[in-house]
């Protein structure tokens, strides 16, 4: 009997010894996969922000172009000589298009800075390929006058914008004062040069052309086709910047959780339906948002609409003439962005230029799930009920004006009778 308990204790001391090894094995698993996938998660976020991430590169070129005379602007000294222009996080989406936060001084500013090259992956230069003379700053060339300069940029501004309508004696006058840096009634060179290559990026165009509406950040200065913005306090519209590999559902989850109040939110989307009104037919010609990602946009303290990022807001007349260039198969092949779509010609395999949705549907699309969320019930169903109609349009924005108008109307007005007598709307 004593020899039959010492037989079954031996037993379970090596089940007890199996089942351990076992879950030792399991845990040593777990703990090397989930180092594996660690190791994982950091290559991508360290190969993505090196590849994308190369501001340092961006401003040395800069510098050396400026300590050649090529280019000057009130940025250069700042950033070259001084130091007190610095970069700070990475901003950046696109190689070719370097984006940063950083301090001038006491100021808070977000520093854009475009590479020479542009790898042939970025959707973004597509329609901005043709811009050798920003990136050469050998136009215009030595010896013109500050009136040809002036001609040059209003041929500019036409082939841009290409509206009758459009103020563009306005807007050059605004380029010619921008071009001034240092404000000494002259214009040089270098200033010039750096002030053409500037006016080829849409989103400095867009932001010289909305300064005084408020909806883009203030320009506070340049270098070369380097520039320099207000920082938007609270910028993506909504949610937090979550890593590209963040699943989706998280990733909405944070959208609804990291919003403003409500009465808040129905005042920085009365800012988004102003600036698409400014875009149709403003001042200074029509525009296309091509990218409504909440990324794009923020705002400010006092919940005012802020544009966070305009690469992907272009001239009408530029979008049109690129798209008539681009060759297809199928609708889905006439793209700009993520949403500037129009028709393929099947007869001519090419793109038709008018867009399939003005900015205002699209707008509303991102209202839907903004605004209507958490929206009083006594305006809820009238609020639902205009954006519906919003998003039903169809067409180019010129094909159906009154209604375009009129709905636009109707949904800024529904939403300042609720929020009017808020002190801070």
């Amino acid at each position: 009997q004593l020899c039959g308990l010492f037989h079954e204790a031996a037993y379970i001391k090596t089940f007890l010894t199996a089942r351990l090894s076992s879950a030792h094995l399991k845990c040593l698993f777990v703990c090397w996969l989930a180092v594996l996938v660690g190791s994982w998660v950091v290559y991508v976020e360290y190969s993505s922000y090196s590849e994308l991430c190369r501001g340092r590169q961006c401003t040395a070129a800069m510098c050396a172009k400026y300590r050649k005379g090529l280019v000057d602007g009130s940025a250069c000294s700042s950033l070259c000589d001084k130091d007190t222009l610095e970069l700070d996080k990475c901003l950046s989406t696109h190689a070719a298009k370097q984006v940063y936060s950083g301090m001038w001084g006491d100021l808070e500013g977000v520093v854009r800075c475009r590479m020479d090259e542009a790898p042939a992956y970025d959707v973004g230069s597509q329609m901005e390929a043709g811009k050798e003379a920003a990136a050469l700053f050998d136009t215009p060339p030595t010896g013109t006058s500050v009136e040809k300069f002036r001609e040059m940029i209003l041929d500019h501004l036409k082939a841009k914008v290409d509206e009758e309508q459009a103020n563009l004696g306005e807007l050059t006058a605004r380029a010619l004062a921008a071009a001034d840096a240092n404000k000494d009634g002259r214009i040089s060179l270098a200033e010039a040069r750096s002030s053409w290559a500037l006016l080829q990026l849409n989103d400095f165009l867009l932001a010289l052309a909305l300064q005084e509406r408020g909806h883009t950040p203030k320009i506070l200065g340049f270098c070369g086709d380097l520039y320099v913005t207000e920082k938007v306090p609270n910028a993506p519209l909504y949610g937090v910047r979550a890593p590209a590999w963040t699943p989706a559902w998280v990733r909405r989850a944070a959208d609804h959780w990291f919003t403003p109040a409500w009465h808040h939110r129905a005042k920085i989307s009365m800012g988004l339906l102003e600036l698409v009104e400014d875009l149709f037919h403003g001042a200074f010609g029509s525009f296309l948002m091509c990218d409504l990602s909440a990324a794009h946009f923020g705002y400010t303290g006092r919940y005012d609409f802020r544009v966070a990022d305009a690469q992907n807001i272009v001239p009408q007349a530029t979008f049109q003439e690129a798209i008539r260039q681009q060759r297809c198969d199928r609708d889905t092949d006439c793209v700009y962005g993520v949403d500037c779509l129009t028709s393929c010609d099947l007869t001519k395999r090419r793109c038709t230029p008018e867009v399939a949705e003005p900015n205002l549907v699209k707008a509303c699309r991102v209202l839907e799930d903004y605004v209507l969320q958490g929206a009083p019930s006594d305006i809820r169903e009238e609020l639902e009920k205009q954006l519906y109609a919003c998003m039903a349009l169809r067409g180019s924005a010129e094909q159906a004006e009154i209604q375009h108008s009129l709905v636009l109307n109707n949904l800024k007005t529904l939403l300042w009778k609720k929020i009017s007598h808020n002190k801070d709307s």
